[in-house]
């Protein structure tokens, strides 16, 4: 004889078997709006242990008018600044009773802007997104919901905004180049031309050269990943060996090592190598990478109490400063910083 499927607990079975109403059971599971005797609510909480009853959150969720998620848009959860960022985010959402729900953009404008209309229709409580796009790229539409714009370089009409100084971290990896290893020059390793976060560490490359008195080099540029580092290191070779490079990413300095290794050069030695990030990536790559680190668990928590808390900085952004962590790939010998 086959066994018949377990009939799910219900609100009525856990009433029944405390001996109280449905009406108190369902004050005891959503904290309200009554208020149960300490006494009566142990025993609902009893009977539900008991019973192994779960309550319906979706339905629970209706009622109050919220899901209590959190919407996140990335372009690339694969890129460990990003899986990093959204960790951070995860923890602080949990932290204050909230899910977080992720999706991919793939960088694609209509992608991103259809998501963030998806996310918005499920009653999510507020929407994070992380785009690469310059200003006059943006395609989000504004809508009652908070919607906090992660890792921009300055403010967004119509939105909450917060990132790092790009310009501010890149001239401080670039200076210390120049500074305490002396470089007659740094070569840029950058994104594509137009990329928001791509110009403003440029800009801050080209502060430090002039700063300093140094000429500016040729810049090659390429996608933010490893395969682009891998490729904007074989090209800026065609030119000769650089003294240093900066890499706008940790993911292009990852793959910009590799081209320098199979070149035959080595690092910090021949070439000194630094980036912009500070994902743990840069810690476990050899050599490790000296690094403007971007402070992301600061940012993450910011970004979270923007959408749950309703705090708009001046302006309507924040810029977060960045850590100089010194490491082995400028020429330092000895930093175990991670």
């Amino acid at each position: 004889m086959e066994d018949r499927p377990r009939r799910a607990v219900t609100r009525s079975d856990v009433a029944r078997t405390a001996g109280v109403s449905t009406a108190v059971v369902s004050y005891v599971v959503n904290d309200g709006p009554r208020n149960v005797a300490p006494a009566t609510a142990a025993r609902v909480r009893a009977a539900i242990e008991t019973l192994g009853y779960r309550p319906n959150l979706n339905a629970r969720a209706l009622r109050r008018g919220a899901t209590e998620m959190i919407g996140l848009v990335l372009p690339d959860s694969s890129n460990p600044f990003f899986a990093e960022y959204a960790l951070e985010v995860e923890r602080v959402a949990a932290a204050r009773g909230h899910v977080l729900v992720m999706a991919n953009s793939a960088g694609d404008r209509d992608r991103e802007a259809r998501l963030v209309e998806n996310l918005v229709s499920r009653q999510v409580v507020g929407v994070l997104v992380a785009s690469g796009r310059p200003l006059a790229e943006l395609d989000l539409t504004v809508h009652d919901v908070p919607t906090v714009l992660l890792d921009r370089d300055g403010p967004v009409p119509g939105f909450v905004a917060l990132g790092p100084d790009f310009t501010a971290g890149a001239a401080a990896v670039v200076s210390h180049l120049l500074t305490v290893h002396d470089m007659p020059g740094v070569t840029l390793c950058t994104g594509p031309g137009g990329a928001f976060a791509a110009n403003s560490r440029e800009q801050g490359w080209r502060q430090a050269l002039a700063q300093y008195g140094r000429p500016e080099t040729p810049v090659v540029r390429g996608r933010f990943s490893r395969d682009g580092g891998y490729a904007m290191g074989r090209q800026l070779l065609e030119y000769g060996v650089p003294d240093a490079v900066f890499a706008t990413s940790d993911l292009q300095a990852v793959g910009l090592l590799r081209a320098l290794h199979e070149a035959g050069l080595r690092v910090p030695e021949d070439v000194a190598v630094v980036s912009f990030d500070g994902t743990s990536e840069s810690a476990y790559s050899w050599p490790t990478l000296t690094v403007a680190r971007q402070p992301i668990a600061e940012m993450a928590r910011a970004a979270v109490d923007a959408v749950l808390d309703g705090e708009a900085p001046a302006g309507g952004f924040r810029m977060f400063g960045t850590e100089l962590v010194v490491r082995r790939s400028c020429g330092c010998t000895g930093s175990t910083a991670l």
